[in-house]
Parts: structure tokens; sequence; C-alpha cells
């Protein structure tokens, strides 16, 4: 009878704990529903931007292949308005560039890539196009303004090219002797890096010619007096 007693004064106590409180655990319980739903929500619709802003990159690659440069521009500025934060944008940024090299607007070329290496969020693309940008200011003769460019970038799987543009600024500055030993550096690093490696090597051989290794200079040992010749 103790017993029975024991336990019906823990139950009392239980079902008044829960008068108490029991509309806090409510409340907590549904802050938590919601908050996970939220969350469920917050990625289906990540993904969902993702997946829109990727379908109209896809669209600006397709009329820039086709060749519709107008069409190609218009979508890259939808894409930009409307998915402003996706990487999408930056990778439209790199292609516009190079459609404006390929038909001679360096210039706006070079307004494309400083975009992509002032904002990109990606440590990648920001790094390829500050390469690319490197180029362009060197087709623009501003050879210096490509070693600014190139100053102090930390290159990665990127060494070899790296070093291959610094070569081509310093050639472009008449400092043939430094723009080798870039080059030199370049393909020591080139495990499928560098972009033209026939090319790189042609570089290296026009050079090397140019630049002969000095010959060491010999020492004459005068021969050996005999005692005959004395």
């Amino acid at each position: 009878m103790e017993e029975y007693l024991s336990e019906k004064e823990q139950w009392e106590q239980i079902r008044a704990w829960l008068r108490d409180n029991g509309l806090w655990i409510i409340a907590g319980i549904a802050v938590g529903a919601a908050a996970l739903g939220g969350w469920r929500w917050y990625q289906d619709h990540v993904d969902s931007v993702g997946a829109q802003a990727g379908a109209k990159y896809t669209q600006v690659l397709d009329a820039f292949g086709r060749g519709d440069r107008t069409q190609g521009f218009v979508l890259l500025g939808e894409l930009e308005r409307d998915y402003s934060s996706s990487p999408y944008v930056d990778q439209g940024k790199l292609m516009a560039a190079r459609i404006y090299v390929d038909s001679g607007e360096l210039g706006k070329a070079v307004s494309e890539l400083q975009a992509v290496t002032e904002h990109s969020k990606d440590s990648e693309l920001g790094l390829l196009a500050r390469l690319r940008l490197a180029r362009v200011q060197i087709a623009q003769n501003k050879a210096d303004a490509a070693l600014a460019t190139l100053n102090g970038l930390q290159p990665g799987a990127f060494e070899p090219r790296y070093h291959e543009i610094l070569g081509d600024a310093y050639y472009a500055k008449g400092d043939k002797a430094a723009a080798l030993k870039e080059y030199l550096k370049a393909k020591v690093g080139d495990f499928g890096g560098s972009p033209d490696s026939q090319q790189l090597d042609l570089k290296i051989s026009d050079l090397s010619a140019d630049n002969p290794p000095p010959v060491a200079k010999q020492t004459v040992t005068p021969p050996a007096t005999t005692a005959a010749a004395k």
C-alpha cells in the first residue's frame, strides 16, 4: 500500500509540473518544428535559385556559341540582375571577356575581368581572372600593369601558367633574361598546367639561343720544367 501511495504521489507531482510547464514545452516543440521547416525551405530555395541561375548561364553559353552576341549579352545582363550572388555570373563575365578579346575589344575585356577579380567569392575564378587580365594587359602593351596585376599572386595549381605570363610580361618590356628565367620555371612546374607546352618550348629555345650560357674560362697550366731543359 505504501508503495502504491508513493507512485501515486509521484504521478501527482508530474501532473502538477506539466500543468505549470506544459505550454512552454509545446511552444518549444512548435518553435523547433518551425525552425526545421524554415531551414528546409531555405535549402530548397537555395537549390532552386542555383538551378535557375545554372539554366540562365547555359542559355548565355548557347547564345554565344551560336555567334549571337546581342542575345548573349542580354542574357548575361539578366543573369547579373536576377542572380547577382551566383558564381555563374563570374563565369559569364569570363566568357564575355573572351568574346571581347576575340573581337579586339580589349578595353571591354579588361572591365569584365577586373569585375571578377574584385568581386568574385570564388578564389579559383578570381585567380583565373587575374591571369587572363594580365594577358590582356600585355596585349595592350601595358607590361607594367600586367606585372602589377600578377604581383603577390599565389598561383597554386596555376603556377606554370603564372610563370609563363610573367615571362611574357618581361619579354614585352625587353628583359629577355628575366623572361627566360620565368619560362624555365614554368617548364619545371609544367604538369599539364601550361596551356601550350610546345609554344613554351619555342619561347625557351628562342631565348636560349639569344642568351647562351657563359663559357667557363679554362686555366692553362704551364708545362713542367724538366731537368734537361735547364
